[in-house]
């Protein structure tokens, strides 16, 4: 499951009652359309940097690459490890944006770099083992609704995965060797949609295909918190190709030998503490992805993340799970309540930040919801300070699209302060990113529009 993580903010302009005193409108929409050039700059696109490796203790890496490479995402269980055994090569198949090439090269470097795979784009007329297919998104969704990227074996291109797509060629528990995969992402969304798609997918096709709610620091996790691949991620890829391990083993077997593995990759995690971990239960799962579904009422969406919340509760759990129950209950709460949507907001925040730091991605995709509560009220200090603190966050993620709203937010409390140079140059910042967030100049005028509609018009007293 993809793209649960929105950045919502039109609602939340309703959440509170600005000072009367200072503040009689706000912006028309004409208004609005006039903060963008009638030009946008070009647009932004990361550069492949490394990423810190995790922090986190071996013995709890060990556990979750078990639970990541035998199991899939429904629950069915794996009974031998499977990979490709040999040199990878990948192609891009005709026709993809070339933002997506671009991203694909970046990748496949971090994957050599990082992950020190045998990994590299594949020469003209050489056998590819990963194929990328770009169709539309609507002939995704025709074939297999639901799915906003997905990854298939034993096949080598859009049409053969068709042909076999109700057989059991394309059952990844069946598996031993890893011989072809194919990577189906959609063409028409934004580029940094198709990045995060890219990095899940061609990772899933390489090794793990289950995803744990558990995981903080993982694109392994239907949160999608994280788009572009982790230190934690890479270090599970580079564990899953080890010459210690081999295609056909069984999950003992791979257990007695990954200590020794992950001593050898990963030796600070020999001296980390191991955490008491729980398991996320079923009921939670279903719960949160009840709440996340397009498809249902507003109602059993709301009935469903109060049951996520109440689970995560009495389970105790002051993690990311807590956190995304409470973002998941303010996102339905806003149309209704605004009120209680900014409190989960906040709930949310405080338990990312405990647990992971002011500075983290968590801390900083809840500051958004801050932060456009703050404009809101027109406290034009506090949506800096809150700004200052999650940009970072976000371009050490890189994540466009959070970045560019953030900018957008801070140029608005800037203008706020009196500010007016300052503000347009942030503004115009954001537009490269928001291009790469957000995808064509009509997404970002859309994304501009709703952030200046927060902002209060300032009127004096008397007018």
């Amino acid at each position: 499951m993809r793209r649960l993580v929105l950045l919502v903010l039109p609602l939340l302009a309703a959440a509170c009652t600005p000072p009367a005193a200072e503040v009689a409108g706000r912006r028309s929409p004409m208004a609005e359309a006039n903060l963008l050039p009638a030009q946008l700059p070009p647009m932004k696109q990361f550069k492949p940097t490394p990423v810190q490796p995790t922090p986190r203790a071996n013995a709890d890496i060990a556990e979750d690459f078990l639970d990541l490479a035998f199991r899939m995402e429904s629950g069915r269980e794996i009974e031998r490890l499977s990979r490709f055994e040999g040199p990878v090569r990948v192609s891009l198949a005709s026709g993809a944006p070339a933002t997506l090439s671009r991203d694909l090269d970046h990748l496949l470097a971090r994957l050599r770099d990082e992950a020190r795979l045998d990994i590299a784009t594949a020469a003209p007329g050489e056998v590819a083992q990963i194929v990328i297919e770009t169709p539309s998104r609507a002939d995704i969704q025709r074939t297999v609704p639901g799915a906003a990227c997905f990854v298939v074996p034993r096949v080598a291109g859009w049409e053969e995965f068709r042909r076999n797509r109700n057989g059991t060629a394309l059952d990844w528990t069946t598996l031993e060797t890893r011989e072809r995969a194919t990577v189906m992402i959609p063409r028409d969304v934004s580029p940094q949609e198709m990045r995060d798609c890219l990095h899940e997918e061609v990772a899933q096709a390489l090794g793990p295909l289950n995803d744990l709610y558990e995981l903080p620091d993982s694109v392994f996790n239907d949160d999608n918190i994280h788009g572009a691949l982790t230190g934690f991620d890479m270090l599970i890829l580079r564990a899953y190709y080890a010459p210690e391990l081999a295609s056909g083993m069984t999950r003992d077997e791979v257990a007695a030998r990954l200590p020794g593995v992950l001593a050898r990759l990963h030796p600070a995690g020999e001296r980390v503490a191991s955490e008491a971990r729980t398991p996320t239960p079923r009921a939670w799962i279903d719960a949160i992805e009840g709440a996340m579904s397009p498809g249902g009422s507003p109602a059993r969406r709301r009935s469903a993340a109060q049951s996520a919340m109440h689970i995560a509760e009495r389970a105790g759990w002051q993690d990311n799970r807590l956190g995304f129950a409470l973002y998941a209950e303010g996102r339905l709460l806003l149309g209704s309540d605004p009120g209680a949507a900014v409190g989960a907001f906040k709930r949310a925040f405080e338990v990312y930040r405990a647990r992971y730091g002011n500075s983290s991605i968590h801390a900083a995709l809840l500051s958004v919801q801050l932060a456009a509560y703050h404009l809101s009220a027109g406290e034009a200090d506090a949506v800096l300070a809150v700004t200052a603190r999650a940009i970072p966050a976000a371009r050490r993620a890189e994540n466009a699209a959070l970045l560019a709203t953030l900018m957008m937010l801070r140029a608005e409390a800037l203008d706020l302060a009196g500010r007016k140079r300052e503000a347009e140059a942030v503004r115009l910042d954001s537009l490269g990113w928001a291009q790469y967030g957000f995808g064509p100049a009509q997404a970002v005028r859309a994304r501009m529009a709703e952030i200046a509609a927060l902002a209060p018009r300032r009127m004096s007293k008397g007018n």
